[in-house]
């Protein structure tokens, strides 16, 4: 099972997603309150390097500035979490993860224009295009038939229920940001707690 810690601010929250065994970390490059710079991420990415593969994540940015954001951090994958269309995945030359935002059936639909290394699907979108511990609708997903090995879950999942939402749904990957912090920051605890429930779910 495919574990990513996202929203990632400080070496600490770092050190601990890659010593629980989280398999990507994500920094937030769009407006959020979790939001930093492309030279702080790499600051942080130099103290776990060699040891995680990281992501940054962008809502309907130009690509030139994706690509010197991704040069200075030097990410792993590329997270869009806009609008961006299948033709703008094309013209990056990175692993790209396309979050979308399921809360009906035909959103479903949206899947077939969109050619990318994962899926990552969430709650519908809010404020701040994702990232808003609103669990999705796990019904919507449950007879998905999304490419083996593609589909990552988020969305309102925490440390406690991310077991029962990987039998429920059975993604390739979990996504948690809120679900493991307290009062507004990662919270060293949960983020062990939900690597490790995450990872012992067997289906």
């Amino acid at each position: 099972m495919l574990v990513k810690i996202c929203g990632i601010m400080n070496m600490e929250a770092a050190k601990a997603a890659v010593d629980a065994g989280a398999d990507l970390i994500g920094f937030v490059f769009a407006e959020s309150r979790r939001r930093v710079s492309p030279e702080q991420a790499a600051e942080i990415i130099e103290s776990v390097r060699g040891r995680v593969r990281t992501v940054g994540v962008f809502v309907n940015e130009e690509i030139k500035e994706i690509k010197r954001a991704q040069s200075i951090a030097g990410l792993d994958y590329i997270q869009l979490h806009g609008n961006e269309s299948g033709e703008f995945i094309k013209e990056l030359s990175f692993p790209v993860i396309k979050a979308l935002g399921i809360g009906a059936p035909e959103d479903i639909q949206q899947l077939a224009s969109l050619e990318t290394d994962y899926y990552l699907l969430d709650s519908p979108k809010g404020k701040y295009q994702g990232g808003n511990g609103v669990a999705i609708d796990s019904s919507l997903l449950k007879n998905n038939r999304l490419p083996a090995g593609t589909f990552i879950l988020a969305g309102g999942l925490t440390p406690e229920n991310v077991g029962w939402a990987i039998k429920s749904v059975k993604p390739d990957g979990v996504d948690v940001s809120s679900g493991v912090e307290t009062n507004g920051s990662k919270d060293i605890d949960k983020i062990y707690r939900f690597v490790q429930n995450a990872k012992n779910i067997s289906f």
